[in-house]
């Protein structure tokens, strides 16, 4: 590979990770071919950019991006998978579903809302993280909950008030 296209896609890499507020680094290795082509297309599905790339190109692109991921690089060994998000736990559930009774695809490390995850262990935190549009969800739910509970007893209160007139 010649020098220029060898710094046109650390280039391209760096704009990417820049550009992600999470990215993953997979082991996909020994996946068959049948086996890699399902996580792709799950990954296309999930909106979820997959990039098998040389993990010296790869190193290069994460030293020269503005994020803090230090660690990540000490993990690029053997074959290594991009794989770019706009949600944090996505990639996450895509590789522990795809793991289930296998050892691959195995998770290298993880940016994830500026926190840097390293090794299989993290795996599960990771799944656990809840994407902006759930955390919304939830504060939702929590704002609702007294709302709803006032709602039900001005409800029954005036109920029974309607009853006590209509008796009258």
């Amino acid at each position: 590979m010649k020098k220029e296209d060898k710094i046109q896609i650390i280039d391209s890499l760096t704009e990417q990770i820049n550009a992600s507020n999470h990215f993953y680094l997979a082991d996909t290795s020994g996946m068959n071919a049948e086996a890699t082509s399902a996580l792709r297309r799950a990954c296309y599905e999930k909106q979820v950019k997959m990039i098998v790339v040389k993990n010296t190109l790869l190193r290069s692109a994460l030293v020269k991006a503005e994020v803090e991921c230090d660690g990540l690089t000490e993990t690029l060994k053997g074959a290594t998978s991009l794989m770019l998000s706009e949600v944090g736990n996505i990639p996450a559930k895509l590789i522990k579903e795809f793991s289930k009774g296998k050892d691959l695809p195995a998770l290298k490390g993880a940016f994830v809302e500026g926190a840097v995850y390293i090794g299989a262990g993290e795996l599960d935190t990771l799944v656990a993280i809840k994407s902006k549009e759930e955390l919304i969800g939830d504060i939702i739910a929590a704002l609702q909950s007294p709302i709803q509970k006032v709602i039900s007893a001005l409800e029954n209160g005036k109920g029974e008030d309607t009853e006590e007139v209509v008796s009258e």
